[in-house]
């Protein structure tokens, strides 16, 4: 396997792409123009529907619509008629949707209860409300097919130009049994959070922050209840707020705070720091969803069957997301997520594993069993353009240990362990098409403990991006990458002596 460079040491970049070069194999992209997040993520009877940001008329952002998509298992989606479209009076931005079964609302019959979504209204200039955000519903009575917009919106507004993103979910506990909304005043970077028994009239209960990342403003919050480990008696609830920029890896990013809620008040248990002068030096104490640059603008869908709780986000970064060389359309959305909280040295942290797009696929991989990896590259006979790579290292006494993928002669991306610092790093600075954007070469790391001194990757690869879980998802790096076509091979390697591989498994289409 050859790695081309030049004698500066920059790649030789391959020729513009045509616009299906980088579409994914198993990432929901709409069939054209601009995608960015993921919105009213719910499941009804059979169906997830996932709605997200979109401008029907351009690749560029602008237009802001509910686009939708629909699929039966999470890995394979349908394209459906945009949901809710922008008008001359609002752009319809983001926003959370919810199956109202006792049809608190009255939109539906005790028969025939209603899909719900509740979004941000964005204003116009042609508006008697111009420059303000509020929130608004729209409901469906043919389980998302087709939405009318409420007469009464909006339905909640603060006088505020940056109030948005409504995540509203059903509480049933010692306060009470109510619609709570949990939305931000972005640029203030607080959750506020109100409550309300039909989704029309809201009544205020709280406000979360600032706290821990403040470097940007604060959007797409989500709140959620999930067991310890399994333990239905032992539950924490866990607040995700987004931020935009002042991410760990630069630009955006989605961090999340472990605590309590009693109906009114959300209450963290893993705040590090408090207020807007954030400490630089603590970045990384902070939980964070991903240390990728790409995962953003996550939520979680509702009413998803047996307790299960699976998040998506928006697989791009604002810093350049308006550039990225994708053709006549843009952006993609993350492998959707079961996320679980689990005991970690004392602490309560988040675990994050990808419903496995290969799940189904006839068990014909290439594998490699247990034995020694000497120092240097070893090239695979397995080619994976888009492929899911199971790998365990036992690095002993080796100074890193890693893979190389999407690689060939022009560019490949590195996933690297390094033993001294316990650190991961996935490396795409000569990944591909890297030059599109001075903020797109880049090396993102994260802290990542072995387990009995062995290191577990499940790393997914597609045409444009890849996703690392370590250690069973307890840490998660997600990046875009741009490579050539025939950059599709894989390697692993090791830099000193001692390492052994445990285990190797690639399964593609």
């Amino acid at each position: 396997m050859t790695f081309l460079t030049t004698a500066a040491g920059a790649m030789e970049l391959p020729a513009a792409p045509a616009s299906g070069q980088f579409r994914p194999k198993f990432h929901y992209t709409a069939g054209r123009n601009w995608l960015n997040d993921p919105n009213g993520l719910v499941y009804l009877n059979g169906t997830y529907h996932l709605f997200y940001q979109h401008n029907p008329f351009g690749t560029d952002w602008g237009n802001m619509s509910w686009g939708h998509a629909t699929s039966s298992d999470l890995r394979t989606w349908e394209e459906q008629p945009v949901a809710i479209p922008c008008d001359a009076q609002e752009a319809i931005f983001s926003g959370s949707a919810v199956f109202d079964a006792h049809n608190t609302t009255g939109f539906g019959t005790a028969d025939a209860p209603p899909l719900v979504a509740i979004y941000t209204s964005a204003y116009s200039d042609a508006s008697p409300l111009a420059g303000r955000q509020a929130q608004s519903l729209a409901y469906s009575l043919d389980e998302g097919r087709t939405w009318t917009k409420y007469q009464g919106n909006p339905v909640l507004d603060r006088a505020s130009a940056d109030f948005r993103d409504p995540k509203v979910f059903w509480y049933d506990g010692g306060a009470g049994s109510y619609w709570v909304m949990v939305a931000v005043e972005a640029v203030q970077r607080q959750v506020v959070l109100y409550k309300s028994a039909d989704l029309k009239s809201w009544e205020y209960l709280s406000t979360f922050g600032p706290a821990n990342a403040t470097g940007g403003v604060w959007e797409c919050p989500d709140l959620f209840e999930l067991p310890v480990d399994g333990d239905p008696e032992d539950t924490r609830w866990v607040l995700v707020v987004n931020i935009n920029p002042g991410g760990i890896a630069g630009g955006s990013a989605g961090q999340y705070f472990v605590g309590g809620f009693d109906g009114v008040s959300f209450r963290s248990g893993s705040t590090v720091t408090e207020g807007l002068q954030e400490d630089s030096t603590r970045m990384r104490e902070y939980g964070w969803l991903d240390w990728g640059r790409d995962y953003y603008a996550a939520v979680s869908f509702s009413n998803v069957p047996d307790g299960r709780r699976i998040m998506i986000g928006w697989m791009n970064n604002w810093d350049y997301a308006a550039s990225t060389p994708t053709g006549g359309w843009r952006s993609a959305m993350s492998l959707p997520r079961d996320v679980s909280l689990t005991r970690v040295q004392g602490g309560v942290k988040l675990r994050q594993e990808p419903v496995d797009a290969f799940r189904t696929a006839a068990p014909d991989g290439f594998r490699l069993g247990p034995q020694p990896l000497p120092p240097g590259f070893l090239e695979l006979p397995a080619t994976a353009a888009a492929a899911r790579i199971d790998v365990e290292f036992e690095p002993g006494a080796a100074r890193s240990v890693g893979l190389a993928v999407r690689a060939g002669d022009a560019g490949r991306t590195v996933i690297s362990y390094d033993v001294a610092t316990g650190t991961l790093a996935l490396d795409r600075r000569q990944s591909g098409l890297v030059d599109f954007h001075p903020a797109f070469p880049s090396i993102e790391s994260v802290a990542v403990p072995l387990q009995d001194g062995r290191l577990r990757l499940s790393i997914h690869v597609d045409r444009c991006s890849v996703e690392v879980f370590a250690q069973d998802g307890l840490a998660t790096i997600t990046d875009l990458v741009f490579p050539a076509d025939a950059s599709t091979a894989v390697a692993i390697f090791a830099e000193g002596e001692g390492a052994r591989l445990t285990a190797l498994a690639v399964v593609g289409r």
